[in-house]
């Protein structure tokens, strides 16, 4: 099971996380603050995971962000990183060449599309094209109600 997975930019600047076990925010902080700096610290050529206490870190840069995942020790590595290339390909997907700019100005979205392929630190569907079906009916539906609020009522 996944315990969390964070997003920073190479300048360590924290745009997404979700934690998928309940900690304190205090405690939230100073991992996110450790995360990052483990990460960033690294070569680019060195391994993508990390032991790291009673947990393994799987991380992946994909172009000026950094995914970074932490699961249990006898959860499989390599399936953590096609889940992240599975998140960024349903990004790129929805917003078309995913950046940063996108997540940091659209982060409502991005966590929706987390929460439909992932709950509770587990995948919850698989197919990309189920996950993007659902976020188009989601989109759809808000257009709807927006027109609907927006008539002057009688």
């Amino acid at each position: 099971m996944m315990r969390f997975m964070l997003l920073f930019s190479r300048q360590g600047k924290l745009r997404l996380q979700k934690w998928y076990v309940s900690i304190g925010d205090k405690e939230k902080k100073k991992i996110t603050r450790e995360m990052t700096q483990i990460v960033l610290g690294r070569k680019p050529q060195t391994c993508n995971f990390i032991d790291w206490k009673d947990l393994k870190i799987v991380y992946k840069r994909y172009a000026s962000l950094y995914f970074c995942c932490a699961m249990e020790g006898q959860d499989n590595e390599l399936l953590t990183l096609e889940l992240m290339h599975r998140y960024v390909e349903l990004l790129d997907n929805y917003f078309g060449n995913v950046c940063e700019l996108d997540i940091i100005f659209n982060f409502e979205k991005a966590y929706f599309i987390l929460d439909e392929f992932l709950m509770g630190g587990e995948i919850q569907e698989t197919s990309k094209l189920s996950v993007s079906k659902s976020i188009e009916e989601s989109d759809m539906l808000q257009e709807t109600l927006e027109e609907y609020m927006s008539k002057p009522a009688f």
